[in-house]
């Protein structure tokens, strides 16, 4: 066992550095000197791994003149595996000599790897020999001939098998009815139809195992032709299931509109829970006489069909589906309307596109609420008028989608329309839902100074919930003169108005934010407005590419107008990201606040280790002091790998 062991590592190993040695650019010498000096290792003393390797370069670089060398390690327990890997792919005669002249004087596994080298490479000379074996008392060695036999193909094979099936004993029958499928199978791809149909008929009828039968099926169907059709239908009506998929998997091959309509015909008929196999099968074949059974499946199938048949429409494409999947569409059945609106919004076509908005106009209710909650995902510009009806209509549902529609839809040209929508909106659905048409089109929009040109007329006049909402679609187009607009809402007289305006400035992306928040933080009364204009600043101040010594002095200030634990949290979370000495200065009158002491420390520590390099005294003395002070062993065991690293760094 220890044995085996060793030289199954050794195997697995060499094989990795032979594939790499190989294939590697290792050397200029040409394709002859390499074999040459392949065949010098072959004939030298060298061990087993650098003669493997010469075997694995011969299989690349190797010619008949390699072969004298490769022979006689057929018979060589280690390297015989190596040698035939060559010597299956050396071109010319003298390799198929040297693999029949090995025959004779081997056996068991040795004779049996032979004998498959000879089947791979077809030798025609070798079929006396090899049917001679088919009666061998090693049951391997027989069943490899056998196989070798099929794969090698020709009368006198085929004859020998043929008759082999009759009396070989139960242990070689099977790979007897392999090779017998083999040459059916060479005699099938040669146009031999009416022999390949005997030699799978012979073993249908043979006592083989039964996925031989199978397989032999398979290829008599298809070797019949057209006239297999009948033989096909047997295999679908079949009860046995193994029978039944290797009907269905011979339905996608055996070509032919006779066949399609077949399957067409068995389809309406078969029990259903066989129906959707059968149907899927039918689908993958490829005839022009498919599409129309799939398009009438959709039309008028059983509903588990309907739903497999959307699932091919999808699949394959074709806008010669539209139509059906326009009227699946308007069915009742939420489930098909629904598979049905997903698949027309995957299909790309300027003809699909066409389709839906001509098919707009016509149809009410849920269906119209379909269409156009569709022609928004798709963006489909010419429904733009369509849509603007739909964002009109009484049914609230109607409603809705067309608004979330135009806002997924329309241009800067067509903004306007959306801002009507929002000025005349009566109730907080309608205003929420203009908003978020409104964002959805400021987003896609890559031009942002001109979605804000079409959006600052309208603040002064708008009653306040949709002011609100446009500040707040300001905030997603974010340009100057948008800023300016949000910062000019914050000195409004109407509370809500004001207080939107904080929220959006707190929420700004870019740091030209951060004076009017900052001013907010300074002027409110309205603690949540402080907070939130606190919360913004301290994101900002980590955006602004200002110096430390200059986000230094905005902590700073922000902490001497607060005295709430939860401000000075915010305010630690910043200064954290601080590395400077002089955010320690800050931060360390906060390490006796027992509101904030936790938060405290971990910023002093951030800081510490990121100063490290640059101040270790000042590093140090905090860590020193937070090691000996916290009250959390997390944070004393963290100050001491900040120590450490510092006494390490000396």
């Amino acid at each position: 066992m220890k044995l085996k062991i060793q030289r199954f590592g050794w195997c697995v190993a060499f094989m990795a550095l032979a594939t790499a040695a190989v294939t590697a650019a290792d050397s200029p010498a040409s394709s002859a000197e390499k074999a040459r000096q392949a065949v010098s290792v072959l004939q030298s003393g060298a061990p087993g791994g650098e003669k493997a390797l010469a075997c694995k370069r011969l299989a690349v670089y190797g010619t008949a003149d390699a072969v004298p060398a490769l022979a006689p390690l057929l018979a060589d327990e280690q390297l015989a595996s190596w040698s035939r890997i060559a010597l299956e792919v050396i071109p010319g005669g003298a390799a198929d000599e040297a693999l029949r002249g090995a025959m004779p004087k081997l056996q068991g596994k040795l004779l049996v790897g032979v004998i498959n080298s000879i089947g791979v490479r077809g030798d025609p000379i070798a079929v006396g020999a090899l049917v001679s074996k088919l009666t061998d008392a090693d049951a391997e060695v027989a069943s490899a001939a056998a196989v070798a036999l099929g794969r090698i193909g020709g009368d006198e094979a085929a004859k020998a098998l043929e008759k082999s099936l009759v009396t070989a004993p139960v242990g070689t029958r099977s790979a007897v009815a392999q090779g017998c499928i083999l040459c059916a199978e060479r005699l099938l791809a040669a146009g031999e139809y009416a022999e390949a149909v005997r030699l799978y008929d012979t073993v249908r009828k043979a006592d083989v195992p039964k996925q031989r039968i199978l397989e032999a099926t398979r290829g008599a169907i298809l070797a019949r032709q057209s006239d297999g059709i009948p033989l096909l239908l047997e295999t679908l009506h079949s009860p046995d299931k193994a029978v039944f998929s290797i009907g269905l998997r011979t339905a996608r091959e055996l070509p032919g509109r006779a066949t399609t309509e077949a399957l067409a015909a068995e389809l309406a008929r078969t029990q259903p829970d066989r129906a959707g196999p059968l149907f899927l099968a039918l689908a993958d074949r490829d005839d022009a006489a498919v599409l129309p059974v799939v398009l009438a499946t959709g039309k008028s199938g059983s509903k588990p069909l309907r739903l497999l048949a959307v699932e091919v429409m999808v699949r394959d494409g074709n806008l010669a589906c539209v139509p059906v999947l326009l009227d699946t569409l308007a069915e009742s059945d939420a489930e098909l309307a629904k598979a049905a609106k997903a698949a027309l919004a995957g299909l790309s076509g300027k003809e699909l596109d066409e389709q839906l908005t001509a098919r707009l106009p016509q149809v009410t209710g849920n269906t119209r609420r379909l269409l156009v909650e569709l022609a928004g995902q798709r963006h489909v510009a010419a429904a733009v008028p369509e849509l603007i009806k739909a964002s009109k209509d009484t049914d609230p549902a109607i409603r809705a989608a067309g608004i979330k529609a135009l806002g997924e839809t329309v241009g800067t040209a067509d903004l306007g329309k959306l801002t009507d929508l929002l000025a005349q909106a009566k109730s907080a659905d309608d205003v929420a839902a203009a908003q978020a048409a409104l964002e959805s089109a400021c987003t896609r929009i890559p031009d942002k100074a001109a979605c804000a040109d079409k959006l600052l007329p309208c603040l002064p006049a708008s009653p306040a919930p949709a002011r609100c909402a446009l500040l707040r679609v300001l905030g997603v187009v974010s340009t100057a003169n948008a800023l300016a607009a949000v910062q000019a809402a914050l000195a409004s007289q109407d509370p809500t108005v004001r207080d939107t305006a904080v929220r959006v400035l707190a929420d700004w992306s870019e740091a030209a934010a951060l004076p009017g928040l900052l001013e907010v933080f300074r002027t409110a009364r309205d603690e949540t407005q402080r907070f939130l204009a606190l919360r913004g600043c301290v994101r900002l101040l980590d955006l602004s590419g200002q110096t430390g010594p200059e986000k230094v002095k905005a902590y700073g200030e922000l902490m001497a107008r607060t005295q709430r634990s939860d401000d000075r949290k915010a305010i630690l979370s910043g200064l954290a990201n601080a590395a400077d000495p002089a955010a320690l200065k800050l931060v360390e009158p906060l390490l006796t606040d027992a509101q904030v002491q936790a938060e405290a420390e971990l910023a002093a520590l951030k800081i510490a280790a990121a100063i490290a390099g640059s101040a270790p005294t000042e590093a140090k003395a905090v860590a020193t002091r937070i090691k000996a002070e916290s009250k959390n062993q997390a944070t004393r065991d963290r100050a001491a790998k900040i120590l450490s690293r510092l006494e390490k760094g000396r």
